[in-house]
């Protein structure tokens, strides 16, 4: 599909504003696919160090990360919209809109990278988001993955890094990234309540249903060390439950990782 072969990061934010429609995604296999880049991918551990957030270079940095998670977002969404051809038509809808918030956010990070005297490809990317789903996947799953897992981690990471950010003089910076942690919530949202609503077609307890997806999903999903955010998850559509899981899975990782611990 054009919007996964486009390497120029900047075309594809255009291609996905140019979708008028839903009869713009077609149903193609998505298997063994990673979408084109114009800057050099690695996995995360090979990546440069960062330097402090106080920083011009520091903050370019961090929005650079930022910019690859929304780039990996906006390409998820799509490829939900080719795998999952049968899913509910006002599930897609919903799903279109959000892809095309994604690419607002990509393109606030490019502009803020810009204003702070660097660009897109001053550092490598990755596709660990990416890699996290599978054509083996159902929709519940990717719901899962993408929305409540992945970008929901987002959130509690989003809501540390404004806190940072409010320590140094990144105006600007701040009001870009304020502004996509506030939307993401939303897009969390979207994700609880449509997994609560086909759960609920499926004849599926969502509580019963959620840690036991999670148990077999885990292994493949990437280790998150930031504190959950209660509220923004509760505005998120998280119940209690659910979060005590996603304490008890932190707890777990940190376990495992002391030096994470703060």
């Amino acid at each position: 599909m054009w919007a996964f072969a486009e390497k120029n990061i900047f075309k594809k934010i255009e291609m996905v504003r140019n979708m008028t429609n839903l009869e713009n995604t077609v149903q193609l296999s998505t298997e063994g696919m990673t979408p084109a880049r114009d800057v050099p991918v690695m996995p995360l551990r090979f990546h440069p160090d960062k330097k402090g957030l106080s920083t011009n270079e520091g903050q370019a940095r961090m929005l650079h990360d930022l910019a690859n998670i929304e780039l990996q977002a906006m390409e998820l969404g799509l490829r939900t919209l080719c795998d999952f051809q049968d899913a509910p038509q006002a599930f897609k809808e919903e799903l279109f809109a959000v892809t095309k918030s994604e690419a607002d956010h990509l393109e606030m990070c490019l502009i803020e990278i810009e204003k702070l005297g660097f660009k897109w490809g001053d550092w490598p990317a990755h596709t660990a988001l990416w890699d996290c789903t599978s054509t083996k996947d159902t929709l519940l799953d990717r719901i899962l993955i993408v929305h409540r897992y992945l970008e929901g981690s987002g959130l509690d990471a989003g809501d540390t890094l404004i806190r940072r950010l409010k320590g140094v003089d990144s105006k600007s910076v701040l009001m870009a990234v304020e502004r996509i942690n506030r939307e993401e919530v939303g897009h969390v949202l979207f994700g609880s309540e449509w997994y609560v609503k086909i759960c609920n077609q499926g004849k599926i307890d969502p509580e019963t249903d959620y840690p036991k997806r999670m148990r077999d999903l885990r292994w493949s999903l990437p280790k998150r060390m930031e504190p959950i955010n209660i509220d923004l998850r509760k505005k998120a559509g998280f119940t209690d439950l659910e979060i005590k899981y996603l304490q008890d899975l932190r707890e777990s990782f940190l376990e495992k990782h002391p030096s994470a611990k703060k």
